[in-house]
């Protein structure tokens, strides 16, 4: 996918091919865009514990069965991102 912002391929990546999006998670809806602050820097890292949190998955459970989720969601920010940490104000939508 080449079309849309960074993060639309970013999104793209984590949900559509990898399905990190999130889930219902104490019969709450859950969205990775749901734990974005409203200011300062995200990290590659934040960002892949927050798909596993809108996930309801904790990898500190089974970090041997995570580990490799979490380096290729790291890596995707990194990829489509440009950085290993970028201001959230980069973290939107194209459309929004």
């Amino acid at each position: 996918m080449s079309k849309g912002s960074p993060f639309d391929q970013l999104m793209h990546e984590v949900c559509v091919e990898r399905g990190w999006c999130g889930g219902i998670v104490d019969e709450k809806p859950r969205h990775v865009t749901d734990f974005l602050p409203e200011s300062g820097v995200v990290s590659a890292d934040q960002f892949a514990l927050w798909l596993f949190e809108a996930e309801g998955v904790d990898p500190d459970e089974d970090r041997s069965k995570w580990q490799p989720h979490l380096d290729g969601l790291k890596a995707a920010f990194v990829r489509h991102l440009g950085e290993p940490q970028v201001a959230v104000s980069e973290l939107k939508w194209s459309d929004s």
